[in-house]
């Protein structure tokens, strides 16, 4: 009996877990406009390739604004849940035109989804 209720609780945290990167593939879906995952690929946006760990402002080939190079922001999951949630809040005339992310649970997964996906 033990073992069946730990394999399904077993079941059921992977389950959540494939709910949380599905629901983060499905945030990201409204950065790819501007944002690419490959290293090198800026576009209108920067890649995102190599985010956590790096200093705001600082991708080579890609022109940053001012408030972004100034802000000192090493981008962690914290960091970049905040952002996320509403980018001129954290840095103040920031080119990025996106008026922030509300949805918590998709926040989560989207931060998520980015760590994993952005190594």
């Amino acid at each position: 009996m033990h073992k069946s209720l730990a394999a399904g609780l077993l079941c059921l945290t992977a389950l959540g877990s494939v709910h949380a990167d599905d629901l983060g593939k499905k945030a990201f879906e409204q950065c790819i406009a501007c944002h690419s995952l490959k290293a090198g690929e800026n576009g209108v946006g920067p890649t995102l390739h190599g985010l956590l760990g790096s200093t705001a402002g600082m991708v080579e080939g890609f022109r940053f604004s001012g408030p972004m190079k100034r802000s000192g922001i090493v981008w962690d999951e914290k960091n970049l849940a905040e952002f996320l949630r509403n980018p001129q809040a954290v840095v103040p005339n920031t080119r990025m035109p996106f008026s922030g992310m509300s949805d918590e649970a998709a926040l989560k997964a989207l931060v998520g989804y980015l760590a994993a996906a952005t190594k």
